[in-house]
């Protein structure tokens, strides 16, 4: 009787209180577990959750991805002013004085300091343009092959441009994350002022763009802009081979590299710089360097563009009728090992004169290595930066703007100099290396 009853109870107990023991052993087994896995994984969780706070901190004064060409920030009609409707410069346009030698006040940019001009039909000219590009980075060229009718025709093209409505020129405004169409300085978004000019990018055809700012009459701005991005391109090659014959290379070895410019192209970049209340105090366009392999520009019949050379200061560059002015850029610099400077340059204003520049930026196809040349290497000559890709070199650039040649060369010999003149990235100094070549301004 008394097995019976107790068989009872056990199975009775089996089946009321059996599972919820069963069931806090699994829940205890489960949180043990969880403990475990929580103990494995503490770090990498602490680490996520620090990069996500690090993430919504940052994001609005840091770009989620570096652009192609460049970071700034998209021109709306509340953040971008009609310059010439203003009476006043505003303070995010004051830069203050500027404690430099050379001043627009006194143009003239000819003498002993001034920028080479060479005439391309000169006998000599590939000797005179290695000098000039190793001693300035910089020169101007006259008997181009360039008819002065089509440099007459862009300069049209782009003041019929910038003439246009704010409202109308914003149709074409370039995209958040795009490279083409208009809006401030490429370079705005690593200085603390803003630049008293606008801009006007193009990469391949400006149909689309065009269409938007001239719906019903576009085909004359594009014919003009296409006809002109064509003879800048055939240029742009003559200068390359005079550049690199200049450095030694015989007509073999050129061609030995010619996949360097297979599929060179360039961008167009229209620049506008209004009349300016206060030119003392403004700047047109920040001090930097080109990050191409050369920069064509033809600029208007008005004074404001200035380079500067390691002993002479800032030097102004006086428009020459018919004349261009070539740039060394950074990829070139790469390209003469350290021989040839990327010049470091900048626009002014004035109170009195509208002035308009068109840059034609030269460079490789996004994939093509740039290094030094074999030729120019030896035990006395080791290679200063190593191999990098175009597309590679403005992704660093557009992220490290004054730091990017410092962040590939293999041998740095650096030291402080040009103090104060750049933007957010080192706002004390560029350096300099051991041919007083001026480093990786973004352009």
């Amino acid at each position: 009787m008394i097995f019976i009853l107790l068989n009872k109870q056990v199975q009775h107990f089996c089946t009321t209180f059996l599972p919820l023991l069963i069931l806090l052993l699994l829940l205890l087994l489960l949180l043990l577990l969880l403990l475990l896995l929580l103990e494995f994984l503490y770090f990498p969780i602490i680490l996520l959750l620090s990069s996500l706070i690090y993430h919504i901190a940052t994001k609005n004064t840091m770009p989620s991805r570096p652009s192609r060409v460049v970071k700034e920030q998209h021109p709306t009609k509340k953040s971008f002013l009609d310059l010439e409707s203003l009476n006043e410069l505003p303070d995010s346009f004051a830069w203050g004085s500027f404690e430099d030698p050379c001043s627009i006040d006194n143009p003239s940019g000819y003498g002993p300091d001034s920028v080479p001009v060479i005439n391309l039909q000169d006998p000599q000219a590939q000797q005179l343009v290695g000098l000039a590009c190793r001693s300035w980075g910089v020169f101007q060229v006259t008997n181009h092959g360039i008819q002065k009718s089509l440099l007459d025709d862009i300069e049209a093209a782009g003041k019929s441009l910038f003439a246009l409505p704010v409202n109308q020129k914003l149709k074409a405004a370039r995209s958040s994350c795009g490279v083409t169409g208009y809006g401030p300085a490429r370079i705005s978004s690593f200085f603390p002022k803003r630049m008293w000019s606008e801009g006007f990018t193009i990469l391949g055809s400006p149909l689309d763009h065009a269409r938007q700012l001239w719906p019903n009459d576009y085909n004359k701005f594009c014919d003009i802009i296409e006809k002109y991005q064509k003879e800048m391109n055939q240029l742009a090659k003559k200068l390359m081979q005079l550049i690199v014959g200049s450095l030694g290379i015989s007509n073999q070895d050129i061609m030995n590299w010619a996949d360097l410019l297979e599929g060179a192209n360039g961008a167009m970049q229209l620049n506008s710089y209004p009349i300016c209340p206060d030119p003392n105090r403004a700047m047109g366009l920040a001090a930097h360097t080109d990050s191409t392999l050369l920069t064509i520009l033809h600029q208007s019949n008005t004074t404001g563009l200035q380079v500067f050379r390691e002993r002479s200061g800032w030097v102004t560059v006086p428009p020459i009728s018919g004349g261009l002015v070539i740039n060394i850029g950074d990829l070139l610099h790469i390209l003469s090992n350290g021989r040839y400077p990327s010049v470091y340059h900048r626009a002014m204003v004035n109170r009195v004169q509208h002035r308009l520049s068109v840059a034609y930026l030269y460079g490789p196809a996004s994939g093509v290595r740039v290094q030094p040349l074999p030729k120019l290497i030896d035990a006395t000559h080791p290679p200063l930066y190593r191999p990098v890709t175009w597309s590679e070199y403005l992704g660093i650039k557009s992220e490290h703007f004054t730091k990017a040649l410092s962040l590939i060369r293999i041998n740095h010999n650096t030291k402080p100099s040009l103090t104060g003149l750049i933007g957010n990235d080192e706002p004390k100094s560029i350096n300099v290396d051991s041919d007083k070549t001026i480093l990786a301004v973004f352009g």
